[in-house]
């Protein structure tokens, strides 16, 4: 692997590899959106469960026991990510598949902010906060009515229909992921020569177990994040700067 400080050899490698790659696939994680003013979830004294139990605010059985309490964390997510806007890292991937170079972008991540820069093949393996549906009878509300709704009244927001406490439409903690999405990841990651892994720190199975299936298919990783990875071994190469400013290096380079 390609040394992590040599930052500049490091994007020429990669852009490289993309110039070289048929079928190269992108798999971001809390990292890409952090410049967008999003913190991520684990890192010390700054992640998002440095402050809460997630098991107590982000459970499914946390929504379904005190819905009112469970908006009470949520409530402060959805205004704040309302706002948030895609940074050069969404957008230098969103160019890379414009161009043709990735044939598109797994993301864990639920803020909508590739969609947002222009992705137009995303996966959305954990959801996405874009909406909200009602676990009673299926109707969904966009993001802008949600938050509406909580600036208009204290508790849960609820759906029209039936009066039901309205449920992000993102994965929780003790729920399945959506079927379709983890198999299209499933497939883009097992069909594809590179995975580039941008912003993730690979320990949130299944996705993080991504890399393995294209690395057993034959294909190469590639890793642009801050600190350790479980592949950091196994990667052809590292940028382990600013995201930022390694995307905009290989998007020049590529």
């Amino acid at each position: 692997m390609i040394g992590l400080r040599n930052g500049t050899r490091g994007a020429e490698r990669l852009a490289e590899m993309l110039r070289a790659s048929e079928r190269a696939v992108a798999l971001t994680g809390a990292g890409i959106s952090v410049p967008s003013g999003i913190p991520d979830f684990r890192t010390p004294g700054e992640g998002l469960w440095e402050k809460v139990n997630p098991m107590e605010v982000a459970h499914i059985d946390a929504f379904r026991r005190d819905p009112d309490r469970f908006w009470g964390f949520y409530r402060e997510r959805f205004v704040m990510l309302r706002d948030k806007l895609p940074n050069p890292a969404h957008e230098a991937l969103a160019e890379l598949e414009s161009r043709g170079v990735l044939r598109g972008v797994v993301t864990q991540n639920v803020d909508r902010l590739h969609r947002a820069a222009g992705t137009s093949r995303l996966v959305e393996v954990h959801g996405s906060i874009a909406r909200c549906v009602c676990p009673e009878c299926g109707w969904k509300v966009g993001l802008d009515a949600v938050v509406e709704m909580l600036e208009a009244v204290e508790g849960a927001p609820e759906c029209v229909a039936c009066i039901a406490p309205l449920k992000p439409d993102v994965v929780l903690f003790g729920e399945m992921l959506p079927e379709a999405a983890i198999q299209e990841a499933y497939e883009l990651a097992s069909e594809a020569d590179l995975l580039v892994c941008v912003g993730s720190s690979l320990e949130v199975h299944p996705v993080a177990s991504l890399p393995e299936v294209t690395l057993e298919a034959g294909g190469e990783v590639a890793l642009v994040t801050q600190g350790p990875t479980p592949y950091d071994r196994r990667a052809a190469v590292k940028l382990s700067g600013d995201v930022v400013e390694e995307l905009r290096a290989v998007l020049e380079l590529v």
